[in-house]
């Protein structure tokens, strides 16, 4: 079978990982990069660090608003489409990139299995939910990494093609966390104790185009009271200087480059808490069983939250500074994500795969 699969944002890089290398032993896997991220930092740094193979096509459409970039991939995933004539394409998560892929095979009629389908957050504001029902409606499979995802799909009224698989995340964490602790060097270039320090992240524009809310963040990172390392987004770093907040940094937070997998994984899993807006960071942390503050006031991970070991503050100072002195986990971890042969499932389900385009 011939899978195309595209890829374009650095949660799917490392989703793809794993699931490509088990693919590629039974089927011929195109690899399509649609140049979502581009630069060194967000994109090449982790195929070099997770042995990801060259994409067959990069089709470096960079960054613009959500309908010119949506937009100009669609046109350049037509074309790879019609050259290559998949038997089924993958994509992933939420991104422009998993709604482009999605939409152009769909219109011609080549069949669509999307990772990590079923997730809401049930705001409709963010873009990110947009691509996501969309996608799963698009799709003929669905690869479910918990039961609430599946349950989410059910309430939409899709329950044909949904597979409840577990999180191709977990199998690349099981993976590449001894990697990561023999290879990553960043606790030592940074000066930074394990358990002694918070992480953060900071990138969704309804943060990041927000002075009142980057105000408010920084805020209340200046009054945490421990060393805080930032690995910052090239679009946040911009914005945080746009709003004279880089020049006006409290002297406890270091705002670096952004970081490549290893070293992000090992400085996630050494962190006395994290602090973010993304969903995969979110993920990651309870993984890792570090204790998460989310700068959002809803998620798409809600078992998380439910489990204790996640906390919603928005972007109120306040909150922000109680969760980063007195939020601690009060319960045992459940294990939520599978038992890490999401990526075997997914292959298993694509080679038994009959189902003919629909007309």
């Amino acid at each position: 079978m011939k899978i195309a699969s595209f890829i374009g944002a650095r949660p799917q890089f490392i989703k793809c990982a794993p699931v490509s290398h088990e693919l590629r032993k039974e089927h011929e896997e195109i690899l399509v990069h649609t140049g979502q991220h581009y630069d060194h930092g967000m994109s090449e740094v982790f195929f070099e660090d997770l042995a990801i193979p060259k994409p067959d096509y990069n089709l470096g459409i960079g960054s613009g608003t959500h309908g010119h970039q949506t937009g100009a991939m669609l046109g350049a995933i037509e074309d790879v489409l019609e050259k290559e004539e998949p038997d089924v394409i993958l994509v992933y998560g939420d991104t422009n990139s998993t709604l482009a892929g999605a939409l152009a095979a769909a219109k011609l009629h080549i069949p669509v299995a999307h990772v990590e389908a079923g997730l809401r957050s049930f705001d409709r504001r963010m873009p990110e939910e947009i691509n996501r029902v969309l996608t799963d409606h698009c799709s003929d499979l669905l690869f479910c990494p918990t039961e609430t995802a599946a349950r989410n799909l059910a309430a939409e009224g899709v329950t044909k093609g949904v597979h409840l698989v577990g999180d191709v995340m977990y199998d690349a964490m099981n993976y590449n966390r001894r990697v990561a602790e023999e290879r990553s060097r960043i606790l030592e270039d940074l000066e930074v104790r394990p358990g002694r320090y918070l992480a953060v992240t900071v990138h969704r524009p309804s943060n990041t185009d927000d002075r009142e809310n980057m105000v408010a963040i920084i805020g209340a990172l200046g009054e945490a009271g421990v060393p805080i390392v930032f690995p910052a987004h090239p679009r946040t770093r911009r914005f945080l200087n746009e709003y004279g907040l880089l020049a006006a940094m409290p002297k406890n937070v270091r705002v670096i480059e952004p970081l490549g997998y290893l070293d992000m994984l090992h400085l996630i899993a050494h962190a006395a808490k994290i602090l973010t807006d993304s969903g995969g960071v979110q993920k990651e942390a309870y993984m890792l069983g570090v204790p998460c503050i989310t700068l959002r006031e809803n998620t798409e991970w809600v078992e998380t939250v439910e489990a204790g070991w996640n906390v919603l503050v928005g972007a109120e100072q306040e909150l922000i500074t109680d969760a980063i002195h007195a939020f601690s986990p009060v319960s045992r971890q459940k294990n939520l994500f599978g038992d890490g042969d999401a990526c075997i499932r997914i292959r298993e389900i694509l080679t038994g795969f009959q189902g003919a385009p629909p007309g």
